[in-house]
């Protein structure tokens, strides 16, 4: 009989070696493929956070213009003065009026891909949601600038329809009106909406995809209403994907500041002042403190969400 040669121990790559080592230690294994991520998160968005928390308790001398690296709560202070009080409320309502909105308009289409959309045109649902968010994000910001303006589509459909009158009637509104909608808060709602609402959509959709029609017909054959059906069978089946969709929408309006730059009135949002503080102004505290507030907002807004099982549709 031919002798098979045995390879002893020593004769042995390293490779090999390594290669038994990993496999007869799962745990290392794991441990080296988690920690490249790790140690990015951890130096570049957590050391940037810290370092971001630390510039807040710093404070500006008001004589020098130079940062005093001395540890106070006064920067804090600041966001309570009625200007950038101002800022943060605005802008939370702003990120409040765009979820609830998305909500709204997200849900009927969310709902007709999940219930009866098959086939190619459930490949044409997801073409026309994502094909918005494969464009430049400048380049949408600036057309809907440009569809809004006084010489804009819209103005010259109003015009064409004969209804100017109720343009003009809207745009005299003290709150929500301006000399145009590209320089009003309704246009700033509206390039929000139109940019955030696929985000709301997509969770939603993923959510209704998981309710059994049995569910909607059993509720049927029992006698409720269609609208006792969607209160308190189809509603709350929906709600994590919901909620789901409303932290994109939520803090992606709360941190944004190239919209209302763009598009709307000259009052600040927060993601405004954190960068014209931080620019313009130099008053890195002031700006780091700015920054920390929608921080503390998202993190009640996820505390809730997770609650009421909104990472279950991501």
């Amino acid at each position: 009989m031919p002798e098979v040669a045995v390879s002893s121990p020593a004769s042995r790559g390293l490779s090999d070696r390594l290669s038994d080592l990993l496999w007869s230690r799962q745990g290392l294994l794991i441990l080296l493929l988690i920690l490249p991520p790790a140690l990015w998160l951890g130096i570049i968005y957590l050391g940037a956070l810290f370092a971001l928390l630390a510039q807040s308790f710093f404070s500006i001398d008001p004589f020098s213009g130079l940062i005093n690296y001395e540890f106070t709560l006064r920067t804090y202070g600041e966001l309570f003065r009625a200007a950038n009080l101002d800022i943060i409320v605005r802008t939370v309502l702003m990120a409040g009026c765009v979820t609830i909105a998305a909500m709204i308009v997200g849900f009927p289409v969310a709902y007709y891909a999940a219930r009866y959309a098959r086939g190619k045109w459930k490949a044409l649902f997801y073409l026309g949601v994502m094909l918005p968010l494969w464009s430049s994000y400048l380049v949408k910001v600036y057309s809907w600038k440009l569809i809004l303006a006084k010489e804009g589509i819209l103005s010259w459909l109003f015009e064409t329809l004969h209804l100017s009158w109720l343009l003009d009637a809207y745009l005299l509104l003290p709150v929500v009106g301006g000399n145009s909608l590209s320089v009003s808060w309704t246009g700033t709602f509206l390039v929000f909406l139109y940019v955030w609402l696929p985000f709301m959509i997509l969770p939603t959709q993923a959510a209704l995809e998981r309710v059994p029609p049995s569910m909607l017909e059993a509720s049927g054959d029992l006698g409720a209403r269609p609208g006792q059906t969607f209160r308190h069978v189809l509603l709350p089946l929906a709600l994590p994907g919901i909620v789901a969709g409303s932290i994109f929408t939520f803090s992606l309006t709360l941190g944004d500041y190239i919209i209302p730059q763009i598009v709307g009135t000259s009052a600040r949002m927060i993601g405004q002042a954190v960068y014209q503080f931080q620019g313009t102004a130099g008053n890195i505290p002031l700006a780091a403190a700015f920054a920390v507030v929608p921080i503390l907002i998202m993190g009640v807004y996820l505390y809730i969400a997770k609650r009421m099982g909104a990472f279950n549709a991501l």
